[in-house]
């Protein structure tokens, strides 16, 4: 095969950009060879299953499947019946960039709640958690959270404890999508399950794609009384993978040892250094005109530039408008960013700002 890219370039428009880590794409070699039996019933994913134990403790189970768009369906329609919706941001993966698959192909209704930084709090579930025994409404009976959001924002064990407590007051359980928990968990310095398990979350989606894995999430139930038939339900959501020894060993190279948090910990502080050094140009006036529209807590950045900056930016380094109208961009950090990318990109921003 030629090779048809540029390994050195890199930009800055999403951690799934990236290429495989190469402990991950070493760990599918060391996978390959002779049989294996097909279907997740191989040595692979037994042993994924004690890994996730080591993180979130004593019972729980992984379902690996292949994204995380059928991590989140799946997951989430195995916690609800024919009847039952869902309470999420407005601004959440599963409400925004998932096609209408929760709708389509999960069969349940996302009852969606505007936020500012992309977290729920219990005062804004209540906005829609109401009608219960109401034929004529959809049953809100999940609440869905995003740790870390899709704004970079992260929750606090103590916000998700009080989101998990008000939720199961009311007969609600507790979904986590954490296509980037790995950033959130080395951001806020806690081993998963202090954030999931221990403050009351039931069911989580698992994220590998974004933090170094070629493909390949997990469905991780906490709470095996807050979901049924995942079994049966990732087949005929075709999230059954025939081959699942080469998904889970993938997540096994992340998880068995501390590869999820090197790899998350380095995009976390890449982000870092990229707000850092627009902050420090913007004192000195080497870039002007942007703004910073949300926290950099994981490894996103958030801001507004001036008018037609970001089209040209975008002819150096790929990236990707968050609201156009209010000229405001996402700037995504990976396991792979360099220090040299970060500073090539603020000095570029610096140069466009100030011409």
């Amino acid at each position: 095969m030629t090779l048809q890219h540029d390994p050195a370039i890199r930009g800055f428009a999403s951690d799934n950009y990236s290429g495989v880590h190469p402990e991950v794409l070493a760990a599918i070699a060391r996978a390959n060879g002779g049989h294996q039996v097909a279907y997740g019933e191989d040595a692979y994913t037994a042993r994924l299953q004690e890994v996730f134990q080591q993180h979130f403790g004593e019972g729980v189970q992984a379902f690996p499947v292949f994204n995380g768009t059928g991590a989140n369906v799946t997951g989430l329609q195995s916690m609800l019946p024919r009847w039952g919706a869902v309470i999420a941001a407005s601004t959440a993966h599963i409400n925004v960039d998932e096609g209408g698959a929760p709708e389509k192909i999960g069969g349940f209704k996302l009852l969606t709640v505007p936020t500012d930084d992309g977290k729920l709090t219990p005062e804004l579930v209540d906005r829609e958690a109401w009608g219960w025994g109401d034929e004529h409404r959809s049953q809100p009976l999940v609440v869905s959270i995003t740790q870390s959001t899709e704004l970079g924002t992260l929750y606090t064990a103590e916000e998700i404890k009080a989101l998990a407590d008000h939720a199961h007051e009311r007969g609600m359980k507790l979904h986590l999508d954490g296509a980037r928990i790995s950033n959130a968990a080395a951001a806020l310095g806690l081993p998963f399950r202090a954030f999931t398990r221990d403050v009351g979350v039931d069911v989580l989606s698992f994220g590998g794609t974004k933090n170094g894995a070629m493909l390949g999430e997990a469905i991780v139930v906490l709470n095996p009384e807050a979901s049924d038939g995942l079994i049966y339900s990732r087949k005929f959501n075709m999230q059954l993978s025939s081959k699942m020894r080469f998904v889970s060993a993938q997540l096994i190279a992340l998880l068995e040892g501390d590869l999820w948090h090197r790899n998350a910990s380095h995009a976390n502080a890449m982000a870092q250094r990229l707000r850092g050094a627009i902050e420090a140009g913007l004192a000195d006036g080497s870039i002007q005109g942007v703004s910073f529209s949300q926290p950099t807590q994981s490894n996103g950045v958030f801001a507004t530039l001036p008018d037609g900056v970001a089209d040209q930016l975008r002819e150096s380094f790929r990236f990707y408008d968050w609201d156009a109208a209010r000229n405001e961009v996402r700037w995504m950090c990976g396991f792979d960013t360099e220090e040299a990318d970060v500073d090539a990109f603020v000095a570029e921003l610096g140069r466009l700002t100030t011409a």
